[in-house]
């Protein structure tokens, strides 16, 4: 049994604030830059700078009043010249297992006339972690066949400050920050950890890659010792196979790969996958084998949904393991998640045993995923905007 939360005012539509400029999401370069830009001199703006940095990134504050180390009269100064703005939350819910979705809605201050944008994210608690997923668009272009997020067309890219929004968000809800408090559920911090959320994998709504830039921006600020401070080890981005951007991937963000793969077949993956049209398996393949840092300590995950006569042939686990041979990984198998429409069936759990010991004879590991928060659509392949599953009518009321 699932449940809805009843929210505070984390719920209420904040205010259009015309003409400031959001802190979240820029990096201390640019908070400095953009201190500069109200008058704040060279070496005053660094220092002020790092104080900004650590209030947003490490303690949470969404009010400039609560930065103690600042003089009441430059925090005025600081409120009426920027925003520490999160997204709203539409909806919170909470799964049977524990998962909990949400749905945020972020509007642009810049562009009040604009219509607001909604993404799911998801938190999923486990006994040795807590996952955070996290979307990087609006909508998706890869209109891959089992995938319920394919359904709904691209709005827009996310911005870095919208990415860090998630995950910021997340940790408030979740206590997550210093002096924050823990949901009345228990189970949230996994043992021997201080924190919810301890890993963040980019697998949410959109193809991260696509959003290159921002999704860039985002994960070097979550992943910086001196501000959300999540190893690069916890952080995993999930791809279908944008070829170019995987080597700028390691090179420049340094986190951890895993490739949506799902076939073994050119022909069955251009169904699937239809970017596999523009970089088929040879390319994504050979770009995987020259992944910066790759090693055994730092695999490549590739992520394979089990789809019920279509991929989960003896003789598809087979070709699996030989398309992989020399590449240092471990393959996740993921039991379909239906959604409403779809023509996808899960494969017996039978097969998926016997595909998983197949796999595992040659060498690799390769977990079934455990489906989580299949209840409130929170599990792999289901994300997708509440708004869009609304009538026209319903959605206009919501946007009003």
């Amino acid at each position: 049994m699932s449940i809805a939360l009843n929210l505070d005012h984390t719920t209420a539509p904040r205010p259009l604030l015309q003409g400031r400029t959001s802190l979240v999401g820029l990096g201390k370069a640019e908070l400095a830059d953009a201190l500069g830009s109200v008058g704040v001199v060279d070496r005053e703006a660094r220092m002020r700078a790092s104080q900004l940095w650590n209030w947003i990134y490490v303690n949470g504050v969404t009010d400039f009043e609560r930065m103690t180390n600042i003089q009441k009269g430059f925090r005025q100064k600081l409120a009426d010249s920027f925003l520490l703005d999160r997204p709203e939350i539409v909806s919170e819910q909470v799964s049977s297992d524990g998962t909990r979705k949400w749905l945020f809605r972020y509007r642009d201050p810049k562009a009040p006339m604009m219509p607001p944008v909604e993404v799911e994210t998801v938190y999923i608690p486990e006994a040795d972690r807590g996952t955070l997923c996290v979307s990087s668009q609006v909508g998706c272009t890869l209109t891959c066949s089992f995938c319920h997020t394919g359904t709904q067309k691209l709005v827009r890219n996310l911005t870095a400050g919208e990415i860090l929004g998630q995950i910021l968000m997340a940790r408030e809800r979740l206590g997550d920050f210093p002096g924050g408090s823990r949901p009345d559920d228990g189970g949230l911090v996994p043992g021997g950890e201080t924190r919810a959320i301890t890993n963040i994998v980019m697998m949410g709504m959109g193809e991260p890659l696509y959003n290159y830039d921002n999704v860039k921006k985002a994960l070097l600020i979550a992943s910086d010792e001196a501000g959300i401070s999540l190893s690069k080890r916890r952080i995993t981005l999930s791809t279908s196979g944008v070829v170019p951007q995987i080597e700028p991937t390691g090179r420049e963000i340094g986190v951890m790969l895993a490739i949506s793969l799902h076939a073994v077949r050119d022909d069955l993956r251009d169904m699937l996958v239809p970017i596999n049209k523009k970089w088929p398996l040879a390319e994504l393949l050979e770009a995987c084998r020259n992944y910066p840092g790759l090693s055994n300590a730092r695999r490549i995950t590739f992520e394979y949904v089990m789809l019920d006569d279509i991929n989960d042939s003896d003789a598809d686990a087979r070709e699996l393991v030989r398309l992989l041979a020399g590449i240092p990984a471990k393959i996740n198998l993921i039991p379909f998640n239906p959604w409403p429409g779809t023509n996808y069936a899960c494969s017996p759990s039978s097969r998926i045993e016997r595909f998983a010991d197949i796999v595992n004879r040659a060498g690799y590991a390769s977990p079934v995923r455990t489906p989580r928060g299949r209840d409130i659509f929170a599990a792999c392949g289901q994300l997708k905007s509440e708004t869009e599953r609304l009538s026209k009518k319903d959605r206009e009321a919501l946007s009003a």
